[in-house]
């Protein structure tokens, strides 16, 4: 997904066209998603700027437009025509520049052998200090008699944000079921007004769907919101 904008990292470019050791953002996450040799042509969702990013991508991936960035679950529900024939659907944010080809192998193995309807990448952190600063405000992973909630970091309560895994949006859907609730999303429900990819965890839990989950670096999930964020990556990668 490449829809967003820069606001918060201080670019006047979209996001996904943020430079990051010579790339783009969403150049390092592309060349991961080539790597990976899933045989299937990569679907960009694009907003802000979308005229830049195609310019910029050329014409190996196939584009969505979203008119109007109203959350993440908005930005995936863009993509339902041009999946239309898919039987699994993997979601990654343009914005995690690290993600690596082996993990996007592994995310797909485990949906696939464990027939989950949604298969989660999360990390688990030892605390929120140093570079580790960057994910404090990441959803957390709540996990309750065997269920994988998602809570987003602005609706979390004092105890949920001292969790310490996290979601790092790389995700796998079984497509039949994601296209059928996605539509049932409510923007009502949480501070931001925008309808949350996350909420589908709980419709899933509340639906006794099945929800698994890999565990990935903490380093490799890393993604940037702000210039010191920003720096914190050029560091890491260096």
């Amino acid at each position: 997904m490449a829809a967003g904008k820069g606001t918060r990292i201080k670019s006047e470019l979209p996001k996904a066209l943020v430079p990051l050791l010579g790339k783009h953002f969403i150049k390092h996450l592309l060349e991961s998603v080539d790597k990976s040799n899933i045989d299937k042509k990569p679907i960009v969702v694009v907003g802000y700027g979308r005229d830049l990013v195609m310019k910029e991508l050329g014409e190996k991936y196939e584009y969505v437009i979203q008119e109007e960035q109203l959350g993440t679950g908005h930005a995936v529900l863009a993509s339902k025509g041009a999946c239309k024939d898919a039987e699994n659907v993997i979601v990654i944010f343009g914005d995690q520049p690290f993600i690596k080809p082996e993990t996007i192998q592994k995310l797909l193995k485990k949906h696939l052998d464990s027939g989950a309807n949604i298969t989660i990448s999360t990390a688990v952190l030892e605390d929120f200090n140093d570079w580790r600063e960057a994910f404090i405000k990441y959803g957390r992973i709540i996990r309750e008699n065997g269920k994988i909630i998602d809570r987003e970091y602005k609706d979390a309560s004092l105890e949920e944000k001292n969790v310490k895994e996290v979601n790092v949006s790389c995700i796998a859907f079984n497509a039949k079921w994601l296209w059928k609730y996605l539509e049932k999303l409510d923007r009502n429900k949480n501070s931001q007004k925008e309808y949350y990819l996350t909420d589908l965890w709980e419709i899933a839990s509340t639906d006794n769907k099945k929800i698994e989950s890999i565990q990935i670096n903490p380093k490799e999930a890393l993604g940037a919101n702000s210039q010191e964020e920003l720096a914190i990556l050029e560091k890491l990668k260096t």
